[in-house]
């Protein structure tokens, strides 16, 4: 099954004559004209870009998620290549009416017109894995209601075997594929795929988006409903907004598009520092720009998650870059693992010094973070640094942000948006803020603890000491045990009134 897979890449690559964007280059111009003699001579009436993008849309929903990331790189990208790679943001091709009709009978078991008062056949909105069409419900509240392609699971399925496989030859081909990991990096995206296959698991990434910026004024999130959902259909309040992608149409209404591109940044520290839970598919047709220039949020499938030590070593590493302290970025590398222990700190942190330098003092229009990636990469090559598979979501996004950010403003600077938030943040986790913060919380699994200390202290040392000590010794170490217990228990005590009662004055 692979094999015939890869047999397809390979006829779709030809047919729409990919490979001029592989053998195009001077450097191999001796195999491409062994290539072309090959083959009998082709001739293409649709420009590349149209080609490379029908060939991408051929090919699956995983190469068309590719084409989405690039889109979002027009600093890298051929103007003609990006503008035609936007479209695979939300104009895939959609499936026919007659089988979004049978997944609805399937998920309700019941006719449509008994379950929405209004539907709409023609989809509004069709991506690699589902579309979208606009219904309205008896009650009167109108909705979006996303269906999964028919067949998808099973596509996804051989594509992720085939990028396994490509794994394996990429570990057996090059000297660093195993420090690439690229077996767990397949691995995590294909669990990210295979969460976006289950509908419902989508509605509770909406629900809980929602929920972390409730009220807020920088971003809404769709109410789901849940009665209306299945793992082959989700049903939310549809939202309404121009495509943040339309620069010139918000420009038009009279957004500030300075304070929108500072406001995504915002949104996109608090949701990975304040909550550990990202957004991770945020190209621009997975998000509007409401009428009072409030970012609205549209498909969950691919959510990130971080845990507390996660966020903490990756607000230090960001603080430690912003204060360009190249020394704290080396030891934070060295402190969490991911480079060898007895790398040498100062020749680490001179490399990180030669990579990240030359991007400071420079506004965001003037940097490639992609060249400074690619340094990176060089870097960790030289330092035997591990690839974290659990952060690739993470800086995919940050790619993302940043051709978001070239596009509403080429001016802003990342960097200045960000240092406050991430200083604010630290503060409120190491400060006396934090302190307080932590004793409320584990203030509960004290009060369950503590009284059982004496006993657990109790019989360790009568399993453990067995005829070792005598029977007083034993008593005595017991009973100085209950009375340290007892007295750290009144001291944490305390400790907890005064700093709740600190809190509730400040």
């Amino acid at each position: 099954m692979h094999f015939f897979r890869l047999a397809k890449i390979i006829s779709v690559s030809l047919r729409f004559g990919l490979d001029e964007f592989i053998l195009g280059h001077e450097r191999v111009r001796g195999v491409r004209l062994l290539f072309n003699s090959l083959l009998p001579r082709r001739r293409f009436d649709a420009p590349r870009a149209q080609r490379l993008r029908l060939a991408l849309e051929a090919l699956g929903p995983i190469f068309v998620k590719f084409g989405q990331l690039l889109s979002t790189r027009r600093d890298l990208l051929p103007a003609d290549i990006a503008e035609e790679l936007a479209k695979l943001q939300d104009q895939v091709p959609p499936f026919a009416s007659d089988l979004v009709l049978a997944a609805l009978a399937r998920a309700y078991h019941r006719p449509v017109d008994e379950v929405f008062a209004y539907f709409e056949p023609v989809a509004v909105a069709s991506a690699s894995v589902a579309q979208v069409h606009f219904a309205r419900l008896h009650d009167g509240r109108e909705v979006a209601v996303k269906i999964l392609r028919p067949g998808i699971p099973e596509i996804i399925r051989h594509d992720i075997a085939l990028l396994d496989a490509g794994a394996s030859l990429v570990e057996f081909l090059w000297a660093d594929g195993k420090r690439l990991r690229p077996h767990e990096v397949v691995a995590e995206f294909a669990k990210h795929l295979d969460d976006e296959l289950d509908l419902m698991r989508e509605a509770a990434n909406a629900s809980q988006l929602r929920r972390n910026f409730r009220d807020s004024p920088l971003l809404r999130v769709p109410e789901v409903h849940w009665d209306y959902c299945s793992s082959e259909v989700m049903v939310m309040e549809r939202m309404h907004g121009a495509p943040i992608s339309q620069v010139a149409a918000l420009r038009d209404q009279g957004i500030d598009l300075k304070k929108l591109s500072r406001s995504g940044v915002e949104i996109f520290f608090t949701q990975v520092f304040r909550d550990g839970f990202f957004h991770a598919d945020m190209h621009p047709g997975n998000i509007l720009v409401a009428d009072n220039g409030q970012y609205v949020a549209l498909d969950f499938g691919i959510m990130g998650t971080l845990t507390a030590i996660d966020k903490h070593y990756l607000a230090q590493n960001f603080l430690a870059f912003f204060r360009r302290d190249y020394r704290r970025v080396a030891e934070m590398h060295i402190e969490s693992g991911w480079i060898p222990p007895d790398t040498r700190i100062d020749e680490f942190e001179t490399a990180i010094r030669a990579v990240c330098e030359p991007i400071f003092s420079r506004p965001l229009k003037d940097i490639s973070f992609g060249r400074v990636l690619m340094r990176l990469f060089q870097t960790a090559r030289r330092f035997n640094m591990q690839v974290q598979p659990q952060l690739v979501m993470l800086q995919k996004t940050l790619l993302t942000i940043e051709g978001l950010g070239r596009q509403l403003d080429p001016e802003l600077d990342l960097w200045v948006t960000a240092k406050p938030y991430l200083e604010r943040w630290m503060k409120e986790q190491i400060g006396w803020r934090g302190l307080v913060r932590h004793i409320e919380e584990e203030a509960p699994y004290w009060s369950a603890l503590v009284p059982q200390i004496p006993r657990l202290v109790h019989r360790f040392l009568s399993e453990k000491s067995g005829d070792q000590l005598p029977q007083h010794m034993r008593q005595l170490i017991v009973e100085s045990h209950r009375q340290t217990v007892l007295l750290a228990a009144i001291t944490i005590t305390l400790l907890g009134t005064v700093a709740l009662i600190v809190l509730r004055v400040f």
